[in-house]
């Protein structure tokens, strides 16, 4: 009770004090004034004070799914670049199986206590060795079962005999909200398991990494060795895999969802690759003004504007100027929503599609076929085609137009398919992706890809190449320009 009292009268003081007359106040003296504060401070001290709760810690999270975060060391033969460098200090020509290795690490953790591993595609894809660390000291190597690089996702299999395998569970992502919590597990820069945490940023980012882009964006710290680590929701499940970050940001990170790489991981570890489903359609996104031309009642959707010839689609009755708006009765908002919906559907599977056409609904029952290889990621593991110096230094390289191919993705017979595209290039900064189908270069037809070559051999330093493109399932051609190192 005195605490009580005492804070009333100090209130009431306080209260008595501020309406003071100013008249009033100007008898009183300097010392009155220091007077009044001390008793003032002295009742204030009587106060009840709230006393500080603890923060909430992520300690036990981290404590419960640790354990089955690894470290994935791999060895790689060099690159093409890597080669030429090292021809120079050799007398004889090289080998490719006595290239140089080159070390990297990166992150995974085990879903399967029969020694499955979930990491990224590109900490894996040409590994000629991999070596798996787990918290606990043990180490085992490891081979790999299954690899799509469309998805940047891979299945390692661990080698050996192994118990007592710690394992975390897969999290459903469709749940996550903008601003959930989230927290990255992984081995950055070498420092094994490093925890940071954050928010969830955005849902669907397209960063352009390929045709089904639909990353998580994070805040929480991902650095590089964070690649094929998890990213874990406040219930210990994954809610996806760390892979990418921009080079000039922070706090700005990308996960692929925990959903997309469940649909994927039955066919990795069957068969090693992941064949889609495949309609065989040229689409756009759905504008406003398109919407009211086509007079669609929503503004959103995928718009035909190509249907090839004896495809699915055609053989399904799809037509030009149909704007599909879901797929099983999944919403479709976007070109790049159908393409990946239809792409994670098996071939052979019969689909329902819900379309407006001419204004009015109409539904449609299509049989997906096998969507073809069209950014020929079975020539990647091949050996790469002899070319000259320039292609080199563009960071690209091609190979004819298979023609079965190109009538199944609706693109031309003749031209060079970029089959590969260097990270970090001045090809793939300035917009050449696998699968596109050059067919001019500065102005003139590209036939095959040895003129192509030889067309680029006279490029020098500093030129501007100058490719027209066509891209599978989009109608028109594209430019781009590309400035010679």
């Amino acid at each position: 009770m005195v605490q009580w009292e005492s804070a009333l009268y100090v209130d009431r003081w306080t209260h008595h004090f501020d309406t003071m007359e100013t008249s009033h106040m100007k008898t009183w003296s300097p010392g009155s004034f220091v007077v009044l504060s001390v008793l003032a401070s002295s009742l204030a001290l009587a106060q009840p004070r709230a006393e500080a709760l603890p923060l909430p810690s992520l300690a036990p999270l981290v404590e419960g799914v640790k354990s089955a975060v690894v470290n994935v060391d791999v060895q790689k033969r060099a690159n093409e670049e890597q080669l030429e460098l090292f021809e120079r200090f050799r007398k004889s020509p090289h080998k490719q199986d006595d290239a140089p290795l080159s070390g990297g690490t990166g992150s995974g953790f085990i879903i399967d206590p029969k020694g499955v591993v979930l990491t990224n595609n590109h900490v894996v894809e040409g590994a000629v060795t991999i070596r798996v660390r787990l918290d606990d000291g043990r180490a085992f190597d490891g081979e790999v079962v299954g690899r799509d690089p469309l998805t940047d996702v891979a299945v390692v299999k661990l080698k050996g005999r192994f118990e007592a395998l710690p394992t975390v569970r897969l999290g459903d992502s469709s749940s996550l909200r903008v601003g959930d919590w989230a927290v990255a597990i992984g081995n950055p820069f070498g420092l094994a398991q490093s925890v940071s945490a954050g928010i969830i940023s955005a849902l669907d980012r397209q960063i352009g990494a390929s045709r089904f882009d639909q990353f998580l964006q994070t805040d929480a710290a991902i650095n590089p060795g964070n690649s094929g680590g998890p990213l874990f929701n406040l219930r210990g499940e994954v809610i996806g895999i760390n892979t990418a970050i921009i080079g000039a940001a922070t706090g700005i990170g990308f996960a692929v969802p925990s959903n997309l790489v469940k649909a994927v991981i039955p066919q990795l570890q069957a068969q090693g690759y992941v064949t889609r489903g495949w309609l065989g359609v040229g689409i756009q996104d759905l504008s406003a003004p398109l919407a009211r031309a086509l007079g669609v009642p929503q503004g959103d959707g995928a718009l035909i504007n190509q249907v090839n010839d004896n495809s699915p689609a055609q053989k399904g009755g799809l037509r030009e100027e149909d704007v599909v708006v879901a797929i099983d009765g999944e919403r479709v908002n976007s070109s790049t929503a159908l393409t990946r919906v239809v792409a994670l559907k098996r071939p052979d599977s019969v689909v329902k599609l819900a379309v407006v056409r001419a204004g009015k609904p109409v539904e449609l029952k299509v049989t997906l076929g096998v969507r073809p290889d069209l950014e020929n990621l079975g020539e990647l593991e091949k050996k790469p085609a002899e070319g000259n110096d320039t292609h080199r230094r563009l960071g690209i390289s091609f190979q004819d137009v298979d023609p079965r191919m190109a009538e199944a993705a609706g693109v031309p017979r003749q031209g060079a398919l970029v089959i590969d595209v260097q990270p970090g290039s001045v090809a793939e900064v300035a917009g050449l992706r696998r699968g596109m189908v050059i067919v001019e270069l500065n102005r003139k037809p590209v036939l095959n890809r040895d003129q192509l070559f030889s067309s680029l051999k006279d490029l020098k330093p500093g030129a501007v190449a100058l490719f027209r493109v066509a891209v599978a399932g989009s109608a028109g051609r594209q430019l781009v320009a590309v400035e010679a190192p």
